[in-house]
């Protein structure tokens, strides 16, 4: 087992506000295209299955790439990897911004059959290529999820990645705003997408220049001199893992880490559901225009922030978080079922609730995970972490999108109501709760 020197804790002398303005920065230049992606796609020949497909994309590469990332941040530092991640992105938008201006030539027609009717236009697969390259460097959120446990104590965990649950849906709430107010120029749909491909760059430079490690000795797992590649001259804080690299099997094995990895996986799969049925149905359905779906989301982030920030840093101090869990999944299970309806009044209802289960659940469950990894798997388990929600984006996606194809958006809401339903359900029977004692140490000697 890999020992540290110097245990002082991490959090006395990093501060979070850097790693939070990260992800609210990269949330921003998601959700600022959020809006009008739809259109996009279904303007270039695509339909609800290819809009799921495109998700899809980006998470199988993500599959790949997460656990690879999340390794390389225990061996070469969280900064470093959070940087190469943060590039890929920066690539991405920019053949973003190359789609835009590209003829939309088809390539290949589908008429009728299993996958409806479609047409793979040019514009389409650059941005398929794209969403492939953002995703296969895209383990950034699960390595910022391993430096905010770095530089947090224990008791403080739930708190803190509700702080980062707060700056991200900050992005949600500035990002469709903002690309309301831009999408609405006479640059159409090219300014909010510049405005991203921006947005990244000052991400970049924000990591380049004003992270700090959160691991300033990090474990060297890697083959003699490989860490040269990434310019790091490592001191022996650590001794040399006898057991090699981290396998899947091994960090399955930890104490309860499996069992949260399935519902952090049955979370994910139920919210793919909604994140490919609802712009579709606000398209087709409610008949709602940019402008509309920018406003939903800016209120539903603002939402999320008044949970996540307020709120839930009162209910961490008051309960437990596998009540947290359990109650923020009935919560959950309320909001979809009300999504099946059109009302206008009704969708919004159904916003606020998925805010407040969301925004009660989700940290709760992430803190928890991030205790159960413990100092020395931490970025491990968050990369396998990052590789549970790429699995479960893509049956999710895929599937909601077959679904919505054939059956509606009633169905496809209801499924994801059922599947939170079982989370809940787990939850509640196996009293999910951070321990104080952490187990990891015992299982891995």
């Amino acid at each position: 087992m890999a020992v540290m020197e110097n245990n002082e804790p991490s959090s006395r002398r990093v501060s979070i506000y850097p790693i939070l303005t990260i992800n609210f920065v990269g949330t921003l230049g998601f959700s600022i295209v959020l809006p009008f992606l739809v259109f996009l796609v279904t303007r270039w020949g695509g339909n609800a299955l290819i809009y799921g497909i495109m998700g899809a994309t980006y998470s199988a590469f993500q599959l790949v790439g997460a656990p690879i990332l999340g390794r390389w941040s225990d061996a070469f530092g969280r900064r470093r990897i959070l940087l190469l991640s943060q590039i890929g992105t920066l690539v991405s938008w920019v053949l973003f911004l190359i789609a835009m201006y590209l003829p939309v030539t088809p390539i290949y027609a589908a008429v009728g059959g299993p996958l409806g009717t479609f047409t793979l236009t040019l514009p389409l697969l650059v941005l398929f290529l794209a969403r492939a390259l953002d995703g296969a460097t895209g383990g950034n959120v699960s390595v910022a999820n391993a430096y905010l446990a770095d530089v947090t104590e224990e008791r403080d965990r739930t708190a803190a990645f509700g702080k980062m649950a707060v700056s991200g849906n900050l992005g949600f709430i500035v990002g469709p705003a903002l690309a309301g107010f831009l999408g609405g120029t006479n640059w159409g749909e090219v300014a909010p997408i510049t405005a991203a491909l921006a947005i990244s760059v000052v991400a970049t430079m924000i990591i380049a220049f004003a992270l700090p490690e959160s691991r300033p000795c990090v474990v060297d797992t890697s083959p003699a001199g490989s860490h040269r590649v990434f310019g790091q001259e490592q001191r022996d804080c650590y001794e040399g893992r006898k057991d090699g690299k981290p396998t899947a099997r091994m960090i399955l094995s930890l104490p309860h880490v499996g069992f949260t990895l399935l519902l952090q996986f049955l979370v994910w799969l139920a919210f793919n559901f909604f994140y490919i049925t609802f712009p579709v149905h606000a398209v087709t359905v409610l008949e709602w225009t940019v402008r509309d779906t920018g406003i939903f989301f800016s209120v539903m982030g603002g939402l999320m922030v008044l949970v996540q920030g307020p709120i839930l840093g009162w209910a961490s101090r008051k309960w437990p978080s596998g009540q947290l869990v359990t109650f923020g999944s009935m919560v959950l299970v309320a909001s979809f079922a009300l999504f099946t309806q059109s009302g206008l009044v009704t969708i919004y209802v159904a916003a606020i609730l998925l805010a407040l289960g969301n925004g009660l659940m989700w940290p709760s469950l992430t803190a928890y995970l991030s205790t159960l990894a413990g100092n020395e798997y931490q970025g491990a388990v968050q990369g396998f972490a990052g590789s549970s929600a790429a699995v479960a984006s893509i049956l999710g996606l895929v599937v909601g999108g077959l679904l919505y194809d054939r059956l509606g958006s009633t169905i496809t809401f209801s499924t994801a109501a059922a599947i939170i339903l079982v989370v809940c359900l787990f939850s509640f029977r196996c009293r999910v709760q951070i321990p104080k004692e952490p187990s990891v140490a015992s299982a891995s000697e």
